[in-house]
């Protein structure tokens, strides 16, 4: 087992893996920018190391100063927690040519499934079902017409190197797809500074279903069931919950068991997410996560297993936890995303947390590193905290949600509270009947209860 970990994240993300460290008894590091000097997972830490200024490429993404920062330290591992360097290669090479440990997947893993065209063909190759598309990178030359054609229209252009949304447009008509191509293109090369973009049919209403596993990274994989993260606003997630409402036990089985096997084959190491589009009874991949998902405590809660604490513990040679025949999913989970902007606009809101209360109760989870008096800064990503709520059923889960909701306090600045407590109380939501455009369908009627 490792010493000492240093973690190289910040936020609710940072004090999770600092809580799985201190219960596995292993002392940690954490680094924080100067705007980050008062946070939680800071004060708790048994070390604490300033690696620069507020902008991430001088601080959290300062692979010089990480290094430096282990070194002071005398850290054996680096835990990246989701973001920043997570599923960055070449740091994980780097952690490793100066005999660091990396909690996370082996380079080679992270590099393949980095890139969209080579992981559709990878995972293609190892009899993951994938969205009908073009083999690799395309242009708005006459080969890529000729794909779209073959396809269907409307068809979706994705940057190859993206991720979050960025570099994606549909092109609805032949008409459209070279400039849908152009602007694809521009926003992936200004955004990951690689213009290569390809083709994917475009679904009118799929459900974005992923699966999580757990590979040992010697042949030995599991999965860990599903979460539905349908509910979208510009392709980032606001609110996730498993099992699906629309997954029977047969379909788990059957997807659950290609990913395993997948990934057994890989000889994958730690955790993971493949993640689908589900429509009409099929799955299609579309990508895969090399690393802990902010929305992993969904699969905590109906699965009773610590993902950070056995990320851990595989990263340094243990086994896995249990075989797929002892994965139980018991009861249903749903997390929502509480972030620092307007729940309609969805402008962010930094600022000074003048009055905070969690909720409570049995099933209720607060994954956070705010506190009253705590200024979220205007640098990073707006996240408050994830409120995570279990139940024996999902009807009960959804009440729970909706007690927990109208208990929690964030004041002082902008929350997307309103916004779930609206969600919560919707028809279509407690029927389960959503998909990936119905969110921002929601917001563009203009008659919701926010």
């Amino acid at each position: 087992m490792f010493d000492k970990i240093l973690i190289a994240n910040r936020g609710e993300i940072a004090l999770r893996v600092l809580r799985a460290c201190k219960e596995l008894g292993i002392a940690t590091v954490a680094i924080h920018s100067t705007a980050d000097a008062d946070a939680m997972h800071v004060r708790l830490a048994d070390e604490s190391v300033c690696i620069g200024p507020p902008p991430s490429k001088d601080s959290y993404l300062n692979i010089p100063s990480l290094l430096a920062a282990c070194e002071i330290t005398g850290a054996d591992a680096v835990h990246p927690g989701y973001g920043f360097l997570s599923e960055n290669a070449r740091f994980a090479e780097i952690l490793a040519d100066h005999n660091l440990g990396f909690i996370g997947p082996k380079a080679e893993h992270i590099r393949l499934m980095g890139d969209k065209i080579e992981a559709k063909k990878t995972a293609k190759r190892l009899g993951i079902p994938v969205v009908p598309g073009s083999d690799g990178a395309v242009g708005p030359d006459d080969d890529a017409m000729a794909i779209a054609q073959e396809i269907g229209f409307p068809v979706l252009v994705k940057a190859a190197a993206g991720g979050g949304g960025r570099g994606m447009k549909v092109a609805h008509t032949a008409d459209d797809l070279a400039m849908a191509i152009s602007t694809a293109g521009n926003e992936a090369k200004s955004a990951f500074g690689d213009a290569s973009v390809y083709l994917e049919k475009y679904l009118q209403k799929p459900r974005h279903i992923e699966i999580q596993v757990l590979g040992d990274g010697r042949g030995g994989a599991i999965h860990l069931g599903e979460r539905d993260c349908s509910l979208q606003r510009r392709h980032q997630k606001v609110w996730e919950e498993g099992p699906s409402p629309v997954i029977s036990p047969e379909a788990r089985a059957r997807i659950g068991g290609i990913c395993a096997k997948a990934m057994q084959d890989m000889q994958y190491l730690g955790v993971g997410t493949i993640e689908f589009l589900y429509e009409d009874g099929e799955f299609y991949f579309i990508e895969m996560n090399t690393r802990i998902q902010v929305e992993h405590p969904v699969t905590e809660a109906i699965t009773g297993l610590d993902l950070v604490l056995e990320q851990i513990r595989i990263a340094a040679g243990g086994d896995l936890p249990v075989t797929q025949d002892e994965v139980t999913l018991t009861g249903h989970a749903i997390e929502c995303r509480v972030n620092a902007e307007n729940p309609v606009t969805f402008r962010p809101s930094p600022g000074k947390i003048q009055s905070y209360h969690p909720p409570g109760g049995l099933g209720i989870r607060i994954d956070s590193a705010v506190y009253q008096g705590y200024t979220i800064p205007p640098y990073y990503d707006s996240l408050v905290g994830k409120l995570i709520v279990h139940g024996k059923t999902r009807g009960e889960c959804l009440m729970r949600l909706r007690r927990a909701l109208d208990e929690m306090v964030v004041d002082g600045i902008e929350t997307t509270l309103p916004l779930f407590r609206a969600l919560v109380r919707e028809p279509s939501i407690i029927d389960g009947d959503y998909h990936i455009h119905w969110l921002e369908q929601y917001l563009a009627a203009g008659d919701t209860k926010v």
